[in-house]
C-alpha cells in the first residue's frame, strides 16, 4: 500500500481547531500521511476573553524537525503560522532543500480575532522567501491586501487586482479567500492561475463556528496535490471540503467554534459553482 506523505510547517493551536491540528485532521480525511514541523505554540487565555499568546520555537529546533521529516521524502508541503522573519526564512530554506514542487503557502498573519499583523516585517519576508516557492498561495482578504500592497479589499475587482500582483511576486497560483467577509450574496473565493480568474461560490453559512477554516482549506489543497490532482481540481475539492466543514461547525466553548473536518465524508458537500470573471 502506498500512501502520500504531507508535511505542514505551522503552529500548534492548543484548542485543536486550527494550525497543525487542523492540518493533520484534513490530511487524514484525504487519505494522506500527515507530518509536522512545529514553529509556534499558540495558547488562549479563558480568563482574559480568549486572548492569544504566541510562543515561537527556536530556529535550531525547527531545523532538527525538518531533518526528521524530510528524510521520509514527503510529497507535498504547506506552511501556516510562521511568527518571525527568521522562521519564515528558515521555512523557505526547508522547502528549497526538500526539492518538493507541491508547495502551498497559507500566509497566516494574525490569530483569529486579531486584526493586526503579528510582526509587520513578516510580510516582506513572506514575499521574499515564500511566494517564489509557492505552487499555490491561499491568503484571506486581509492577507491578500497586505501581500499585494492594495490594503483593504472590498470587491471582486479588488480581489482580481490583488491576485495579479501576488502572482507577479512569484506565486504560480493564487486563491484569495473572500468567504463570508466579502460584500457578496454568496461565499466567494477567487482562483487565479496567471491567466484566468475563476470565482468559486457556495451559499453562505450563517455561523460563527468557522475556526480553522483557512488552515483546513490550504491543507486540503496540499493533500489533493499530493494525491495527483491538478491545481484547479485540488482547489475546487478544497472549497467543497471546507464549505462542508463550516456548514457543520460546532461550539467548543463560549469563545470559539471550530469547523468539522469530517463533515464532507459524513454529510456530503454544498454545491460549488465556478464562473470565469
Amino acid at each position: 500500500m502506498s500512501i502520500k506523505k504531507t508535511l505542514t510547517i505551522a503552529g500548534s493551536d492548543t484548542s485543536g481547531g486550527a494550525g497543525i491540528q487542523a492540518d493533520l485532521k484534513t490530511f487524514q480525511e484525504h487519505g494522506t500521511y500527515g507530518m509536522n514541523i512545529l514553529t509556534v505554540v499558540a495558547t488562549m487565555d479563558p480568563d482574559n476573553g480568549w486572548s492569544h499568546n504566541v510562543f515561537s520555537l527556536p530556529v535550531e529546533e525547527i531545523k532538527r524537525q525538518a531533518k526528521t521529516a524530510l528524510s521520509t521524502n514527503v510529497d507535498a508541503i504547506k506552511t501556516g503560522m510562521l511568527s518571525t522573519e527568521e522562521i519564515i526564512e528558515t521555512a523557505g530554506t526547508i522547502i528549497e532543500e526538500s526539492g518538493v514542487s507541491h508547495v502551498v503557502i497559507d500566509p497566516v498573519m494574525v490569530c483569529k480575532g486579531e486584526d493586526e499583523v503579528l510582526n509587520p516585517g513578516t510580510v516582506d519576508a513572506m514575499i521574499k522567501y515564500l511566494l517564489p516557492r509557492a505552487q499555490v498561495v491561499t491568503p484571506n482578504l486581509f492577507e491578500a491586501g497586505q501581500l499585494s500592497g492594495l490594503g483593504i479589499l472590498k470587491t471582486i475587482e479588488d480581489m482580481k487586482a490583488a491576485a495579479e500582483k501576488i502572482h507577479a511576486l512569484g506565486a504560480k497560483n493564487v486563491v484569495i479567500k473572500g468567504g463570508k467577509q466579502l460584500a457578496h450574496e454568496k461565499a466567494v473565493d477567487l482562483f487565479y492561475d496567471g491567466q484566468t480568474h475563476t470565482l468559486l461560490e457556495t451559499e453562505k453559512t450563517e455561523t460563527t463556528y468557522n475556526h480553522g477554516a483557512g488552515c483546513t482549506f490550504a491543507a486540503a489543497v496540499t493533500a489533493n496535490l499530493a494525491n495527483g490532482f491538478t491545481v484547479s481540481d485540488a482547489v475546487f475539492e478544497a472549497k467543497e471540503f471546507v464549505s462542508a466543514a463550516i456548514a457543520h461547525g460546532w461550539k467548543l466553548n463560549q469563545y470559539v467554534g471550530p469547523v468539522l473536518h469530517g463533515a464532507k465524508g459524513k454529510y456530503g458537500a454544498p454545491e460549488v459553482t465556478t464562473t470565469i470573471v
